[in-house]
């Protein structure tokens, strides 16, 4: 599989309104195509369980035939596809630490059903030879640690039960961190993929995010800045600035996100596996020389090591690299990414 260079189809099957009138029209096989066009190599095609069953657990048949018809685009646009599981039931990353909806962890019926919607997921679609899958989408607790292997071998038997060719695709606690690989178990099944997510420093690329509580929604961050103008701004948003405030980097640039990416690259050696980034990008608040600026950075690191990525994300989502806030940069980042 070619997952070199990609882009996230965000929105259209995961954190979304599902409905059948919101799939058909927020993307449709003329995305695919322009994607293509564009020098990506695959998509990253996030799916919440809502597409595949109903929330008694039977099978959505046309929730299958949708995901298969946007498989044959992407097939025929020559274009590989990691289908991602964004949301399990009873297991939402933007519930992390909810007890009373983040299930999956503490009921084996939870368990037995993600373990279930895999068995089917493999079944529909092992004949794809343009297919990763991903097991789920940023697990987020750190008392999960342990839980999280036990279900990844649970979900990895099964899968490897039905095909032993399709990679599958997985990664930390905490938000899929650079540095909760290493607590991954060493894999015991050919064709697997760690993967992590990069948005550091996140106070950069999530600026002005109403969704991070100690952002301030008025304030434009710089990049590149000093270590000190990052790590005085960045404590503010407590444990979520901890990355940059306990840096051991004199500057912030290529040399903060090596450092950042070296404990990713480690694990994956250590165990034997690719590494992928399965999600990067910044906020469409940002200034757009300095987004320029980082996504150079990024970039420069990711080849240094050979990672592939897939940048958040194709449209909307308050990353869209498509909308009018891209325009003055998008030609410049696209000769980045296909150089």
């Amino acid at each position: 599989m070619k997952l070199h260079r990609g882009i996230n189809l965000g929105g259209f099957l995961s954190q979304c309104e599902h409905s059948m009138s919101h799939y058909e029209s927020f993307i449709g096989e003329e995305d695919i195509l322009k994607i293509a066009a564009m020098g990506f190599d695959h998509v990253r095609l996030p799916v919440d369980y809502e597409v595949f069953e109903r929330e008694d657990g039977t099978p959505i048949p046309e929730g299958y035939a949708l995901v298969t018809r946007v498989l044959n685009w992407c097939r025929k646009a020559g274009l590989d596809v990691v289908l991602d599981l964004h949301r399990a039931y009873g297991y939402d990353f933007n519930d992390a630490g909810n007890g009373e909806k983040n299930s999956l962890f503490t009921s084996e019926a939870c368990r037995q059903r993600f373990v279930d919607l895999w068995i089917r997921i493999a079944t529909h679609f092992k004949d794809y030879g343009n297919v990763a899958f991903e097991l789920l989408n940023e697990v987020v607790e750190k008392e999960n640690a342990l839980l999280w292997n036990e279900l990844i071998e649970r979900a990895m038997s099964a899968i490897r039960s039905i095909t032993r060719d399709t990679p599958v695709i997985y990664g930390g606690i905490q938000w899929n961190s650079v540095k909760t690989l290493k607590l991954l178990d060493r894999p015991k099944y050919d064709n697997v993929i760690f993967t992590f997510h990069f948005y550091e420093p996140l106070l950069f690329t999530h600026q002005k995010a109403y969704w991070v509580p100690a952002m301030d929604p008025k304030e434009t961050i710089s990049y590149p800045e000093s270590m000190p103008y990052y790590c005085g701004k960045s404590k503010k948003l407590g444990v979520q600035g901890e990355v940059v405030t306990k840096a051991k980097s004199k500057t912030m640039g290529p040399e903060f996100i090596r450092e950042m990416v070296e404990e990713a690259v480690l694990a994956a050696k250590n165990a034997g596996v690719p590494l992928y980034c399965g999600e990067f990008g910044v906020i469409d608040r940002a200034p757009v020389r300095d987004t320029l600026n980082w996504f150079r950075d990024v970039d420069q690191v990711f080849r240094e090591y050979s990672i592939g990525c897939a940048v958040w994300s194709y449209k909307e989502m308050d990353f869209g690299i498509t909308g009018s806030h891209y325009d003055p940069i998008r030609e410049e980042l696209l000769k980045i990414w296909n150089r």
